[in-house]
C-alpha cells in the first residue's frame, strides 16, 4: 500500500516519478502494491500525514478504523482484556462505519498489511497512522534502511547499515505496558529514577558506540588499501541506484559481481583491474547507488565506502537513459558527490541502457548532453569503446622520455614496468635504458629513484 502527498513545490511528473520509485522499492522488499492513496496538500497533516477523508480511504484498504484514537495508547495487556468484553464491537462500530463510508469494503484477503509513505514522517505521525489503519507503517527512510539491511553482505556494510538503523530507531522507541515504571536505584541498580524506555535508549547509544568503534577499525584497513592505490590509475562507477553500475563493472573487469534489476542490489565496494590489463593497470571500483532523499545517516555511515569515489582519478557517472526521470537523478547524484567532497573530480557522463531508447530520442539526448557518451553494457562494441575512452583519459597527460637506470638500481626497472608503458628497453655499459610513456610526476619519481635521491 503506497501513500503520498503532493506538495506545492512538486510537479506532477516529479510526483509520479517519486511514487513509481516507491513502488520499485516495495518490489525490492518483496511486497506487492495493492493500491495507491494520494492527496494534494500545502503540507503534511500534523497528526496523520493526510486528511480525515483520505485516512478513511486508506483504512478501507487496511481494515482499520480510519480514526486516530484520542489519548495515550492502551497498554497491550489491558487492550487484550477489553477486546474480550461484549461491548467492544459497539465502541468500534462508529469509526468502522466511517471507514466503510469511504467506498466499497475490501475483502480481508485483498487488504494491505503494510503502508509505505513516500515521505519522512515524525514518530507520532507514523504511530497515529498505525493506530488508524491497523497496519505496519514505514516511511521512505525506513524502507531504504530495510533494503540496505537485507542486501548488506560484507561485515563493513552490515555495520554501516546497523548504525544508521539504530540512529533511526532511537527517537521512535515506544513505551510498552510497563514502560513508565521507574527502576529503583541503589547498589547494583541501573540508575535511580531511570524509566525502562530511558534504559532502552541508553543501551541503544552504547550499542551504536560499540559498532562505531568496530567500524573505525575496519575503515582504517580500507584507508590503508586506498593509500596503496594512490599511485595507480583509478576509475569509480557512480550514479543512481539501478543505473547499471554493476553491469558495467562486470563488462569492464570480468568480475562476477551481482547483477540484478533491483534497487540497491550492490552495497559493497568492489575494486578490480580493467580487462584486458593495461600497463600501468587501471583499477575500477563499483560504489553504492544513490537515491532521492538518501538518509543522511546512511551517507555518513557509508562515507568510507564513498571515499572510493572521492579519491578516484575519473568518475563514470552512469544514468539510465531509458528512465524519463534521469535528469532529476543526475542532480541527486551530484548533490551526494558534493556532500562527500567529490564534486571537483573529473566526471564522464554515461547515458546507459541506450538500447532501450529509439533513434529520435537518442538524437535529442545527444543535443541536450553533447559531452555524454551513449552506450549499452550489452553491446560488446560499446564496451570496447568505453575501454578506449578510459585508456585515452589516462594517456592524455602522458609524455615520452628516456630513463637510464644503473645496474645497481635494477629494482627501478621492475617498478617502471608496473607503473609505465615501456616502449623500449636496451642495455649498455652504463645500465638499462628505458624509453617510457607515463605521467610527468611518475617519470620524475622514477628518475629520483634511479639516481638514489
Amino acid at each position: 500500500m503506497l501513500l503520498a502527498v503532493q506538495l506545492p513545490d512538486v510537479t506532477d511528473d516529479e510526483f509520479a516519478s517519486s511514487l513509481g520509485e516507491l513502488g520499485r522499492l516495495a518490489k525490492t522488499l518483496g511486497l506487492d502494491v495493492v493500491a495507491r492513496v494520494t492527496q494534494r496538500r500545502s503540507r503534511l497533516a500534523t497528526s496523520a500525514v493526510v486528511g480525515e477523508g483520505k485516512l478513511a480511504e486508506l483504512a478501507r484498504w487496511t481494515g482499520g478504523t480510519g480514526v486516530v484514537p484520542t489519548g495515550p495508547p492502551i497498554p497491550r495487556r489491558r487492550a487484550d482484556r477489553e477486546s474480550a468484553q461484549e461491548d467492544e464491537p459497539e465502541t468500534a462500530a462508529e469509526p468502522q462505519a466511517a471507514a466503510e463510508g469511504a467506498g466499497e469494503a475490501i475483502p480481508p484477503e485483498q487488504r494491505a498489511s503494510v503502508v509505505l509513505i513516500d515521505h519522512d514522517v515524525t514518530p507520532s505521525q507514523a504511530r497515529n497512522l498505525e493506530r488508524a489503519t491497523g497496519a505496519e507503517v514505514l516511511d521512505r527512510t525506513a524502507v531504504i534502511l530495510a533494503i540496505f539491511q537485507r542486501h548488506a553482505r560484507s561485515r563493513e556494510a552490515r555495520l554501516q547499515v546497523e548504525i544508521a538503523r539504530l540512529n533511526y530507531m532511537a527517537p521512535r522507541l515506544r513505551e510498552t505496558g510497563g514502560g513508565k515504571d521507574r527502576q529503583g536505584g541503589g547498589i547494583g541498580g541501573r540508575g535511580a529514577g531511570e524509566s525502562s524506555i530511558e534504559l532502552d535508549r541508553r543501551k541503544l547509544r552504547d550499542r551504536v558506540a560499540e559498532l562505531r568503534s568496530e567500524l573505525a577499525s575496519i575503515e582504517r584497513d580500507s584507508s590503508t588499501r586506498r593509500k596503496r592505490r594512490e599511485q595507480q590509475n583509478t576509475v569509480a562507477l557512480v550514479g543512481y541506484t539501478n543505473a547499471g553500475k554493476s553491469s558495467w563493472m562486470r563488462a569492464l573487469t570480468g568480475s562476477g559481481v551481482l547483477v540484478q534489476d533491483k534497487l540497491f542490489a550492490t552495497l559493497d565496494t568492489t575494486v578490480r583491474a580493467l580487462q584486458p590489463e593495461t600497463v600501468p593497470r587501471i583499477l575500477v571500483s563499483d560504489t553504492v547507488g544513490f537515491i532521492k532523499k538518501l538518509p543522511h545517516d546512511l551517507v555518513a555511515s557509508f562515507r568510507s565506502t564513498l571515499d572510493e569515489a572521492r579519491d578516484a582519478d575519473l568518475l563514470l557517472h552512469l544514468v539510465d537513459a531509458a528512465d524519463p526521470a534521469f535528469p532529476a537523478q543526475i542532480e541527486v547524484t551530484l548533490d551526494v558527490l558534493r556532500e562527500i567532497g567529490a564534486s571537483d573530480a573529473t566526471r564522464l557522463l554515461v547515458l546507459n541502457k541506450i538500447d532501450r531508447v529509439d533513434a529520435p530520442a537518442r538524437a535529442q539526448l545527444a543535443a541536450a548532453w553533447p559531452d555524454a557518451i551513449q552506450v549499452s553494457a550489452k553491446d560488446p562494441a560499446d564496451v570496447e569503446r568505453m575501454r578506449e575512452r578510459i585508456r585515452a583519459f589516462f594517456e592524455r597527460d602522458t609524455i615520452e622520455t628516456e630513463l637510464l637506470v644503473p645496474y645497481a638500481r635494477q629494482r627501478v626497472v621492475g617498478e617502471a614496468h608496473s607503473v609505465c608503458r615501456v616502449l623500449e628497453e636496451r642495455h649498455d655499459e652504463h645500465g638499462t635504458r628505458l624509453r617510457l610513456r607515463a605521467r610527468p610526476e611518475v617519470i620524475e619519481r622514477l628518475r629520483h629513484a634511479s639516481e638514489g635521491r
